[in-house]
């Protein structure tokens, strides 16, 4: 039964690789074919040339994938500057403070959460069409800055492993609260700032719904091939083209700094 059982899980392992690894495969492979050959090869077909760079080079240019890079290294950068901030702070005054109200408050987290944001949409848009930001990249940010509790989660799990000595000593030097925060606890918790990035921001980078309804106008990365979709058919060795050039930044992201996430996700799992 033991090698049975150890048989199930490599086959499983093997079929999870396939499942990931195929898809993957007829997208590269697809990238570097000529329309011709697209169309007339099938998609584990291997392109009859690997230095053909002329889908690249056509969704860099025509697509805009630079605006939309330049667009979303912005919306991201200012969305996860806020989203840390706040989700420090409120985690801090969560671990740190016993309050009226403490146990109601990641109630409240918690049942936003239950709230699928689409039956929401018509009533957010009103608001953002309301106070002008429309069509901005504010408007974004506003979206994205949106502390979730996933991000709480992470900052109260580093938190709680944080001795509160720490916030003693350093309130018997004169430190007040402000100071115990910024100079204290917030270096502390680099690791979990760390997987929030990560986590939150190939969230954002991958969001294709809001850059879409919200800034119509300029293009986002998530956006930027969707150019290349006509009424008439999609020039999909171009699409396949741009999403290899949209995944390498992730993906190279993610090997670079895969081990805050596993850090991150366990920590204050164990006392």
């Amino acid at each position: 039964m033991r090698a049975f059982w150890g048989l199930v899980k490599y086959v499983s392992l093997i079929v999870a690789c396939l499942l990931v690894l195929v898809p993957l495969s007829v997208v590269l492979f697809a990238s570097f074919k000529t329309p011709k050959e697209y169309a007339t090869t099938g998609p584990l077909s291997l392109p009859s040339n690997w230095f053909n760079f002329e889908n690249f080079a056509i969704a860099f240019r025509q697509g805009g994938m630079l605006e939309g890079f330049v667009n979303t290294t912005i919306v991201l950068v200012i969305s996860l500057a806020i989203t840390i901030l706040v989700g420090t702070m409120a985690a801090y005054a969560i671990d740190r403070f016993q309050f009226r109200g403490r146990g109601l408050v990641m109630a409240l987290f918690l049942i936003a959460t239950l709230i699928p944001s689409v039956t929401s949409q018509v009533a957010t848009f009103q608001i953002i069409a309301g106070i002008g930001l429309f069509d901005t990249k504010a408007s974004l940010v506003l979206l994205f800055a949106g502390t979730d509790i996933v991000s709480i989660y992470i900052f109260m799990q580093f938190m709680s492993s944080i001795p509160t000595s720490l916030d003693e000593a350093a309130m018997i030097d004169g430190a007040n609260r402000w100071t115990i925060y910024w100079r204290v606890v917030l270096p502390l918790l680099k690791p979990a700032i760390a997987t929030v990035i990560i986590i939150k921001g190939i969230a954002i980078y991958n969001e294709y719904y809001l850059p879409a309804l919200y800034l119509p106008s300029e293009g986002m990365i998530s956006t930027s091939l969707y150019r290349f979709k006509g009424p008439f058919g999609a020039h999909w060795e171009i699409i396949t083209a741009g999403t290899i050039l949209v995944i390498i930044p992730t993906l190279i992201a993610f090997l670079f700094l895969q081990r805050w996430i596993y850090k991150g996700l366990v920590a204050g799992a164990v006392k």
